[in-house]
C-alpha cells in the first residue's frame, strides 16, 4: 500500500483508493484520500 504526508493530520498515513496518474508533464503520481481525516493526499513518483 502506497504512503503519502497528510497535511492536515500532519503525519505519514497509507492512501486509501490510491490511483495511479500521469500529471500534465508526464511524470507519473499517486492520489487518493487519508483514511483518518479524509483529505486528498498527494504523492509525485511511481508508487513501489
Amino acid at each position: 500500500m502506497a504512503t503519502g504526508y497528510c497535511v492536515k493530520c500532519k503525519a505519514s498515513r497509507d492512501i486509501k483508493d490510491a490511483q495511479q496518474i500521469t500529471m500534465k508533464n508526464g511524470r507519473p503520481a499517486t492520489q487518493g484520500v487519508c483514511p483518518v481525516c479524509g483529505t486528498k493526499i498527494f504523492k509525485i513518483g511511481a508508487s513501489t
